[in-house]
């Protein structure tokens, strides 16, 4: 990134910043299977890890086509080396940990509980990470990261392609099988989210609390400059001619 954007002789360098968006596991999985339906593919994906991409048996394809177009879920979930599968967890994990997609590296066991540790540790580590599922807590926790300001508000949009497919809770547990390794890391994710936006609540209202104190401090020292005591006549005293004016009273 710095050899692209920066020029050569320039000798400031910029910080980068990893940052991603998660989502429910089950939405984000039937969301995948509409758009591959479509006719959507990743084949110019290099699947790079530890400088070589896989091997077509360490990674075989769902289909012998030129795309996956009309794919029933069915299909979509029978497919053993589909992607889709706990993709949010290998995008986010350190594949080499595990010897990348050769499987045979260790057993399956071993290799989950490693790949969901990893993309946990990665997760926690990144500046700023977003739901969405909680679009405005997204919005708050990003401006507040990055001292950044959006025009205007996110949106909750609790109507997309996922919500609109019809599912029984049969297929519904297959698919939270498939991507048990997701379901872990999304309930990780969401307690970390809610820490972090508590957290930055609570910084932003002890950070009022105190300009609002230095605000009526700076009021209170503008009055008494405003009003300086007489001389003969301190504060708070009383006088004789008001003195004289409650007996009459």
């Amino acid at each position: 990134m710095e050899k692209k954007d920066c020029p050569r002789n320039h000798s400031h360098t910029r910080n980068f910043y990893y940052i991603t968006m998660l989502r429910d596991p089950v939405s984000r999985y039937l969301s995948e299977w509409k758009h591959v339906q479509r006719g959507a593919t990743w084949k110019t994906s290099l699947h790079m890890c530890d400088g070589r991409s896989p091997t077509p048996d360490e990674l075989p394809t769902c289909y012998p086509g030129d795309d996956w177009s009309g794919v029933s879920l069915r299909e979509f979930m029978d497919c053993t080396y589909n992607l889709a599968n706990n993709r949010q967890v290998r995008m986010l994990a350190d594949l080499s940990l595990v010897g990348c997609y050769n499987l045979t590296f260790m057993n399956e066991s071993e290799r989950n509980a490693i790949l969901l540790q990893s993309a946990k540790s990665n997760l926690k580590n990144m500046a700023f990470f977003g739901l969405t599922e909680f679009q405005r807590k997204t919005q708050f926790l990003f401006e507040r990261t990055f001292n950044l300001k959006f025009i205007s508000p996110f949106t909750q949009f609790n109507i997309t392609r996922a919500s609109n497919v019809e599912i029984n809770e049969g297929a519904r547990r297959r698919i939270e099988e498939l991507n048990f390794l997701d379901v872990q890391l999304y309930e990780y994710a969401k307690d970390l989210f809610q820490q972090r936006y508590h957290r930055t609540k609570q910084l932003e209202r002890q950070r009022d609390r105190q300009r609002r104190r230095g605000e009526r401090r700076l009021q209170r020292d503008h009055r008494g400059h405003r009003w300086p005591k007489q001389e003969g006549n301190p504060e708070g005293a009383v006088t004789e001619d008001y003195n004289s004016q409650v007996v009459r009273w």
